[in-house]
This record gives structure tokens, C-alpha cells and sequence, in this order.
């Protein structure tokens, strides 16, 4: 899919309209500021930087975030779920990465003193129908190497007693953490280790040219260095065309909209309870999580958002609606998948719609139990053809490495994604 080409002439070799002087060597005038500029400060930014300076220490790092602090978008606003791995495709980037980065992140946690609990969750099947998809995640988690249990009505209760359904299984590798702490504690780690994380720093314009890679942030620096990576989330396919690549697929922001139990409702919830999802759907569908903090958090749905920061459902930004509505992509996931959709927004309409999803696995609930939370957005790559991309995509072109698609679980995968990233950048340095 991924075919790099030659920069365009907009942004080759230019920055701000001044053309970049290059020595005979091929570097820029006055050397390079740094080895590595990562654009984007989430947890898979972060993790990229911190890996770097462990694989190779002294290498010259700088991150560069547009918000005033790290983490503040899709790491900041999720579940905070460590995800066990159970639904993913053998052998894909997301089946390894999650199983290993689970381990990896309930190890980290620990480690630095940063809280989580590994309370392991159910997949509750609530009507027959949904018994065959159920089997395949119980086959699919023994092929991924993750202890699952099958669990009868009687079964369910005890782990979870206000809970009801027909067949369910247990995942005991699953866990909760703060991700947005994680991602802090990296970029300390990272800075303790020489690297830099700018706030504030947008990049406006990339050039490149020889062997050198130049950028233009929102703070007027120029900044050299000899590759750059796109860990830009939400941005991540505007990045990659801004340095002159052709990504082959659209970032389409969804938005997952949260409510929460009342104090008094959230021993209800004793950890994680999840629905049998729809294979042929990246989402999860409406769940139950009890948080880090204590707090039950219920859903999320996933409707379309008219921006790309788009938590608000009254958010638009012209530009970017147009773009997500003039891509093929969008046309042909509405003409594919539009039942799907249709119900999605039905539950983000009405209230009384999503109380009956939460009701499937959570009898009794009421919209008077649904309180608001925080929404989230998440960066859903798209190919012309309106399939959703369902792994980690990952591409390259001369001293660049993008990360093109990192839904959940990345949060839970950062830390092999982050050295998997800094494997790629760090290999074409030498």
C-alpha cells in the first residue's frame, strides 16, 4: 500500500521560503540540533524517545508536542484499559504487541511506583447468536499464548454478580492504569536521558534534503536532524504529506462518547465486563470499566466527529470535516457498514438507547445512572477503498519512519511499539 515519493517542491529542501543551504556533504549549514525529531508527545512518541536513548545512548533526541503538556489526546483520553490482546489477528503487529506490551506495562507500572491493578475482565455473551463469535476469541486467545477461562451464568456471578449472560470467558491478563501518567513518567525518563520534549512546538513546514531533515515549529525555530519520525496521532497522514509523502489512506476521527456510574451505583462493577464484539468492526462496543481511580466508566459508542479534536459533538472545524467527507473512503464505509453506524448514533442521540446497550450486561440501568465523562477521539486510518486499517501501520521513505495507525491497544503495546519505531529510525541513521 505504502508507495514513498519524492517531496514536493512546496517543502522539499525549504523551510519558511528560504531555501536550506547544504554543505558538500550533503548535511545543513551549521550541522544538525539533533540525530532524531519525533513529532508527537503521546505515549507513542514518548515511548519511541525513551527506547532510542536505551538502544543508543547519546543519540540527540527531540520531541517535538504542539499541546502545553504531554498526552493530552487519544493517551489522555481513553479507558486506561491494559489490554490483554484476545481479539487480534495471530501473528499481526496488534496480537504480539498487545500480549507482550501487556506484561511489559504492568512491569513498568510497578517498577516506577505508578498505580495499576491487573484485574482481569469478562467477555460476556448475553444471547445465543453470539455464541460462535465467542468460541473463535476462546481459540484466538489460546493461539495469542493468553490464559482464558470459559465461564457458565452461575460462573459469571461470582466474578461479577450483578452481571448477567448465557456464556462468558475470563481474561486474566487484563488490567487498568493510568495511561496519561505513564506517558509523564516516560518523558521524564526520556529527558533524564538526554532527550528533549518541546511543548508548545507545532511543526508548520518539513524540508529535506541529503542527509538531513529540517523543520519549522509554531515557535519559529528551525530544527536539523538527521531523520524524522511521525508519531503524530491524529495528524499522522497530514504530517507524512506535509514531509512529502504519499501516506495512501486517510486518518477518519471517530468520536467515543463515555458516561459513568453515580458513586453509589459503582459496586456494581467489580473490574472489566465486555461485550462479544463484531469482528468485522475495530470497536469493542459498549463495555464496563472499573478505572484506576475507582470510578465505573460505561461505553464507548463511536460516532463520527466533524473535527479531528472533535470532543465535543457541536465541534467542527470546516477544513477537516471536508476532508473527512470529500475521501472515497468515508462514502464507502457509510454504504457498507451504514446499520452499524445507524445504531451507533441512535445510542449517541438518546440517552434511553444507551442505557439499553449497558442494560444487556448491566440489568437495571437507567438513564438516570448515566452520567456524562469525558469524550475521546480516535485516529482510525482508512484506505481509499473504505477499509479500516486493523493493525499498526508502520511505513517508511528516506530518513523518515511514520507511524500511520496506532488505535487501541497502542496504549497498552507503546513500549514494543516505541522499540520497534526506534529499531526502523535508528537502522536507517546508520
Amino acid at each position: 500500500m505504502w508507495q514513498p515519493i519524492v517531496s514536493s517542491t512546496r517543502h522539499h529542501g525549504e523551510v519558511g521560503g528560504e531555501a536550506l543551504k547544504v554543505r558538500g556533504d550533503g548535511g545543513y549549514d551549521g550541522g544538525y540540533d539533533s540525530d532524531v525529531l519525533i513529532v508527537g508527545g503521546g505515549i507513542v512518541g514518548l515511548s519511541t524517545a525513551y527506547a532510542i536513548t536505551r538502544a543508543a545512548p547519546g543519540t540527540r533526541v527531540v520531541v517535538l508536542e504542539k499541546e502545553p503538556a504531554p498526552a493530552l489526546h487519544q493517551t489522555g483520553r481513553n479507558s486506561g484499559v491494559i489490554h490483554s490482546g484476545i481479539y487480534y489477528r495471530p501473528g499481526s503487529y496488534k496480537a504480539r504487541f498487545a500480549v507482550q506490551g501487556a506484561a511489559e506495562m504492568v512491569r513498568f507500572c510497578a517498577e516506577q511506583g505508578l498505580p495499576h491493578e491487573v484485574t482481569g475482565k469478562l467477555i460476556v455473551a448475553t444471547e445465543r447468536a453470539e455464541l460462535p463469535r465467542l468460541h473463535a476469541l476462546v481459540q484466538r486467545g489460546r493461539e495469542n499464548g493468553i490464559p482464558v477461562r470459559e465461564l457458565g451464568p452461575a460462573q459469571i456471578t461470582e466474578y461479577e454478580p450483578a452481571v448477567r449472560g448465557i456464556a462468558a470467558i475470563h481474561v486474566g491478563t487484563t488490567g487498568v492504569c493510568d495511561f496519561g501518567a505513564v506517558a509523564r513518567r516516560l518523558a521524564r525518563l526520556a529527558e533524564e536521558a538526554g532527550a528533549s520534549v518541546r511543548y508548545g512546538a507545532e511543526v508548520e513546514v518539513i524540508g529535506r534534503r541529503g542527509s538531513a531533515v529540517a523543520v519549522r515549529t509554531s515557535l519559529g525555530e528551525v530544527l536539523r536532524a538527521r531523520a524524522l519520525v511521525n508519531c503524530a496521532g491524529l495528524y499522522s497522514d497530514r504530517v507524512a504529506r506535509l514531509a512529502g509523502d504519499a501516506p495512501g489512506m486517510r486518518i477518519i476521527p471517530f468520536r467515543g462518547e463515555y458516561f459513568e456510574l453515580p458513586p453509589e451505583r459503582t459496586d456494581l462493577v467489580r473490574g472489566l465486563v465486555y461485550p462479544v464484539p463484531d469482528p468485522a468492526f475495530p470497536f469493542l462496543g459498549v463495555h464496563l470499566t472499573r478505572g484506576i481511580d475507582g470510578r465505573v466508566h460505561l461505553g464507548p459508542n463511536a460516532v463520527p466527529a466533524a473535527a479531528r479534536e472533535g470532543y465535543g459533538r457541536w465541534t467542527v472545524r470546516p477544513g477537516e470535516l471536508a476532508g473527512t467527507v470529500g475521501y472515497p473512503g468515508t462514502w464507502r464505509i457509510a454504504r457498507h457498514h451504514w446499520r452499524y453506524g445507524a445504531g451507533e448514533i441512535r445510542r449517541s442521540l438518546s440517552r434511553r438507547a444507551f442505557a439499553e446497550a449497558v442494560g444487556r450486561l448491566l440489568p437495571g440501568i437507567t438513564v438516570d445512572d448515566l452520567i456524562p465523562a469525558a469524550p475521546g477521539v480516535r485516529a482510525q486510518a482508512v484506505l481509499r477503498d473504505g477499509t479500516l486499517v486493523d493493525d499498526f501501520l508502520f511505513a517508511e521513505s528516506p530518513r523518515m519512519v511514520h507511524v500511520l495507525n496506532a488505535p487501541s491497544p497502542a496504549a497498552t503495546a507503546s513500549l514494543p511499539i516505541g522499540r520497534e519505531v526506534a529499531r526502523r529510525v535508528l537502522a536507517g541513521l546508520g
